[in-house]
């Protein structure tokens, strides 16, 4: 489903985002876990995941800034 649309606009990458409610926005671990599936997935279907980023009530994180998606 995440890369439906972009295999079907023949997209040559995709960046994830999403918000916390809470504000807080430090990676859960599930965060973590679904990014990595994620990036795997896209490896194998040819549209790498650039970043993924969790936007917050004043700040955002980013996965790539972190180290945690390689360029």
């Amino acid at each position: 489903e995440v890369f439906r649309s972009a295999i079907l606009e023949s997209a040559a990458s995709i960046i994830l985002l999403h918000n916390h409610p809470s504000g807080e926005v430090h990676p859960s671990p599930e965060d973590k876990s679904i990014t990595k599936r994620l990036i795997e997935s896209g490896r194998l279907l040819d549209v790498p995941v650039l970043d993924h980023i969790i936007i917050g009530s004043s700040s955002y994180f980013s996965f790539r800034e972190a180290g945690l998606v390689e360029e």
